[in-house]
């Protein structure tokens, strides 16, 4: 067994751990390894171990990475997790199967209009990021004050209207990114609010499917779970330190 085995033995069995402290099922939570800066040939082994989802942050690594694994292996699912430009919007609705930095609603009018005008008709998956801790340091919608209905959620709200309008973009929940800290407690209040947001638009739009929680990575990936995510992005606990460039 090849570390990354090892690695993934580990994180799938801290995974069933927390889905269990929380009640949950741990086949709600799709566990997204993040290749960064890893080799396809690396990547492999995580497949070969059964990983098919996949996440990158940026769009000039993944496009040459995504082509190189797609001829072998055609069932993967690729998650763009990091900030997305609108100039590259086009090549990102190209590669990628899910957008999980969607931060504002002129990004979501320029990805609607690139994949209204791809061959194939769908609808591209999306989750709304939201900046919960406030940090200007991190990209994301501003997170809403209080109610929905407050008038400080005012622009908030405003924005998600009209991005479930168009017509190319299947909004399917929220993502966020908490700040680092060597407790993972400390983020337990971010995840949190994040799920009561996504609860209140659920009861707000209760025809939209909202299932969506992605949060967590690999220092406090398992408070998230215990706070209901169930998209977790996980890198260093599978891969290791991040190969040098």
């Amino acid at each position: 067994m090849s570390a990354i085995d090892q690695n993934i033995e580990l994180v799938r069995k801290r995974i069933d751990a927390a889905a269990s402290r929380a009640n949950r099922s741990a086949t709600d939570i799709t566990l997204i390894a993040v290749t960064k800066t890893h080799s396809p040939g690396v990547i492999s082994q995580a497949i070969a171990a059964g990983l098919y989802h996949l996440g990158e942050n940026r769009l000039q690594e993944a496009s040459a990475k995504i082509p190189a694994l797609a001829a072998e292996h055609p069932d993967l699912t690729w998650h763009l997790i990091g900030h997305l430009q609108r100039n590259k919007a086009k090549l990102a609705v190209q590669l990628f199967d899910m957008i999980h930095s969607l931060d504002s609603l002129r990004l979501a009018e320029t990805l609607d209009r690139y994949v209204g005008a791809l061959a194939e008709r769908r609808r591209l998956p999306v989750l709304l990021q939201v900046n919960i801790s406030g940090e200007a340091s991190k990209e994301g919608m501003p997170a809403p004050g209080g109610r929905l209905d407050h008038p400080d959620s005012a622009p908030f709200q405003a924005d998600l209207e009209a991005i479930l309008t168009l017509q190319h973009l299947d909004v399917q929940g929220l993502m966020t990114i908490a700040p680092w800290s060597d407790n993972p407690e400390t983020t337990r209040p971010i995840f949190r609010r994040l799920h009561q947001l996504r609860d209140a638009l659920a009861r707000r739009y209760p025809t939209l499917p909202w299932q969506h929680l992605s949060m967590g990575m690999t220092d406090d990936f398992e408070v998230a779970i215990e706070e209901g995510a169930t998209l977790v992005r996980v890198g260093r606990a599978i891969f290791g330190e991040r190969e040098r460039r």
